[in-house]
């Protein structure tokens, strides 16, 4: 059973969702040289961490754009990645107990780290603590990574003299690699991705083939379960 919601235990669920937020947000300086890579302004880079605000669908934004894909296949891949941050809200709205405008806030705060932080709290209390301090250190960090990493990438002309336009698969990967320590259920369906891809990509313009093993992957989980 999990103890009351004291002050040093308060600040023990703060210091970790901080020590989440610097983690997380390092991925940012990836995502904002990747996204001046893929042609994007740094302004337009920052404004996608600042409005979006999920790593992995916007590293498959730029990653399609970069490789010369079209903006609905850049568009459908950000979706299906994000589309899983849907069914955290569900389960969350309930343990969170908001309603109106701060409903509409938390929305925006609701990615991987900040459920994890929030969900295994058995108290509401400490489920908001958890949910706002984790929501708003990654957010904070994350934008500020954006922008340092854009500016940065902007600052050396050619990105892809650097190899900075390898940033968007790099930092992709990253943000794959903890999932994978799910167990072998993960590894199969990474594995299955990763084929149906690869087979689709001498075919199919740049992008279509990340969707199509979205479609498929989401398949094979549906007729596992």
């Amino acid at each position: 059973m999990e103890p009351s919601l004291d002050p040093a235990h308060s600040r023990g669920i703060v210091r970790d969702a901080v020590g989440v937020g610097l983690a997380t947000g390092a991925y940012g300086i990836a995502f904002g040289a990747a996204g001046v890579a893929a042609g994007f302004s740094v302004l337009q880079t920052c404004l996608s961490s600042l409005l979006v605000f999920t790593g992995a669908s916007q590293f498959a934004l730029v990653g399609v754009i970069g490789a010369g894909g079209g903006v609905a296949a850049a568009v459908g891949s950000a979706l299906l990645l994000g589309a899983r941050n849907a069914l955290y809200g569900v389960r969350l709205s309930s343990l969170l107990g908001w309603t109106g405008w701060r409903r509409a806030v938390a929305a925006q705060g609701v990615i991987d780290e900040s459920a994890a932080m929030a969900l295994p709290r058995t108290t509401p209390e400490a489920s908001r603590l958890a949910f706002v301090s984790t929501a708003l250190s990654v957010f904070l960090l994350w934008n500020l990574a954006t922008l340092i990493g854009a500016v940065g990438a902007t600052a050396v002309g050619d990105p892809a003299a650097l190899g900075l336009d390898a940033a968007a698969p790099a930092g992709f990967l990253a943000l794959l690699a903890p999932r994978l320590r799910e167990g072998g259920g993960a590894w199969r369906v990474a594995a299955a991705g990763a084929v149906i891809a690869l087979v689709a990509t001498p075919w199919l313009p740049p992008g279509v083939p990340v969707l199509l093993a979205s479609f498929g992957v989401l398949v094979l989980v549906g007729r596992a379960r």
